[in-house]
């Protein structure tokens, strides 16, 4: 094998496994980074929570998110828990001297 193969198949293996990295990374970023908005969110919209797909899932309600200067519905969806005694707690927006701001759901 030449020198030159062996750092290129050192490369491709190096390339996979960050590309399976970032692949199982959380769908929940664990620092979230806060963003202040001088306007109060909508009311929350009605949804329709479908048939729980399995005893281990719990439904995560919808939100709005800030998104490009406006707020975005973000619909809600079921998620399995983590494990079978943690409860999903819903985000919500809040408020303090520098404006609205959401503080983000978690698993408890």
């Amino acid at each position: 094998m030449t020198r030159h193969f062996r750092s290129f198949s050192r490369a491709a293996v190096t390339v996979v496994a960050l590309t399976q990295l970032v692949a199982c990374a959380p769908r929940h970023p664990l620092r979230h980074q806060l963003v202040y908005v001088d306007r109060e969110p909508p009311a929350a919209r009605v949804e329709v929570v479908t048939v729980r797909p399995g005893a281990e899932f719990a439904w995560v309600p919808g939100y709005w998110r800030w998104e490009r200067n406006d707020y975005a519905w973000a619909p809600g969806h079921w998620e399995r828990a983590p494990h079978g005694r943690a409860a999903w707690v819903a985000g919500r927006w809040r408020r303090d001297r520098r404006g609205w701001y959401f503080a983000p759901g978690h698993w408890r």
